[in-house]
């Protein structure tokens, strides 16, 4: 696996105009991401969507053109999101969710995923896609889990009450207490992280909390993590199915229950494997 950022190679500054067969090899080995910068590592962008056809134009064209996959995990939407996101990118794979929650989509959609870096973005147009290559930097710059923040120096968010954001300073304050992490933000979905991540943590939990227990399970596992300044815009279209009480409570539990977790459980996962389909894939 590569995991560095070089030079793209372009035009006569690199190559032989002629040579078109290098070229091509060169074209198939990097992503350009600038005419100077390119990647290795192809990325997989994991979107989790139910009925969100009004905003997968917005969340689609936020995202950059060098990206691997796209895999769209729909919870059983009853509009257009399947529809809508194949129009809008006719390589998108779509995963038919078997379960229900946030987190049992994202469980399938990481299990859809090729790539070797896998970012996490939600589908209702919150999120800047065009911060991925922030996430893929402190990546391949030696960090195995680029955790969005929304209080990190240079993010911000646009969608966070008074009550909401009280509770997740205190949950984050519980969370750096209890496992030794640093972080600023706690209850938010926008990360990535390399694929090798998956063999050293668990993922057994379907809702929200998803979010706050991958947080808690890197630092358990001992993987570095970066934080990565993020900010988070107004939903475009439709109500959020967030509920900050009950949802807060969830995550509350969470962070409780794993207190016991043993590391040799945390070593070899059982609740999940890569290896493992889930859902259909289209």
């Amino acid at each position: 696996m590569s995991s560095f950022l070089r030079p793209a190679v372009s035009g006569l500054e690199a190559v032989d105009q002629s040579d078109q067969s290098e070229q091509s090899r060169i074209a198939a080995q990097y992503r350009a991401i600038t005419s100077h910068l390119a990647i290795t590592p192809p990325v997989s962008v994991v979107i989790p969507a139910m009925n969100e056809a009004e905003n997968l134009p917005y969340v689609f064209k936020s995202l950059p053109d060098w990206i691997h996959e796209v895999v769209l995990v729909d919870g059983n939407s009853t509009d257009d999101t399947v529809r809508v996101a194949r129009e809008l990118r006719p390589d998108v794979k779509v995963v038919k969710q078997v379960g229900k929650g946030k987190g049992d989509a994202l469980i399938s959609g990481f299990a859809a995923c090729t790539g070797d870096i896998i970012v996490m973005v939600d589908a209702d147009g919150s999120a800047d896609g065009q911060e991925i290559v922030s996430y893929v930097s402190a990546l391949v710059g030696g960090a195995d889990f680029a955790k969005g923040s929304r209080f990190a120096n240079g993010g911000g968010t646009d969608d966070m009450t008074p009550i909401r954001r009280l509770g997740n300073w205190a949950l984050c304050a519980l969370v750096n207490r209890k496992f030794g992490a640093r972080y600023t933000d706690l209850c938010y979905g926008y990360n990535a992280f390399w694929r090798h991540c998956l063999d050293k943590v668990t993922l057994d939990c379907t809702g929200f909390e998803i979010e706050t227990l991958i947080n808690i399970r890197v630092v358990k596992a001992g993987l570095k993590v970066q934080e990565v300044p993020s900010h988070e815009y107004l939903r475009i279209h439709g109500v959020s199915n967030l509920n900050a009480v009950r949802d807060g409570i969830r995550v509350l539990k969470v962070i409780l229950n794993e207190k016991g977790v043993r590391r040799a459980a945390r070593r070899r996962p059982t609740a999940f494997s890569v290896n493992v389909p889930r859902g259909e894939v289209s």
